[in-house]
């Protein structure tokens, strides 16, 4: 996979809500398909085919361990996008910047 296609797997995956919080468990340590799927009210083969879709963006790792299939948290597509979207960090704070210059004007300024 290219580093484009990676990038373009891993924002996709991201996209979804129950796959960024199976990423925010798996940040706290390796789980099981069924620790995993236990917060949410989805059956089993939905958590299932989020975490397929983890695993092909290369955000997520099946190991073996006995009948288990732990999962564990692969942190390198994350760089790659945390890389990405800070080469527009530069904007956020010139924005953030001219936003606070606007309202500490707004204080200095009296009410009409």
């Amino acid at each position: 996979m290219t580093g484009d296609e990676q990038l373009d797997a891993a924002f996709s995956a991201l996209a979804h809500p129950t796959r960024r919080a199976i990423l925010a468990r798996l940040a706290k340590g390796t789980a099981t398909v069924n620790e995993l799927a236990e917060p949410f009210d989805a059956t089993l083969p939905a958590i299932s085919k989020h975490i397929r879709v983890l695993e092909a963006a290369g955000l997520v790792l099946r190991g073996k361990d006995a009948q288990f299939r732990p999962c564990a948290l692969d942190t390198k597509p994350l760089e790659a996008v945390a890389s990405w979207t800070d080469q527009y960090r530069f904007i956020w704070e010139a924005r953030f910047d001219a936003m606070d210059r606007i309202l500490n004007g707004m204080k200095e300024t009296p009410d009409e």
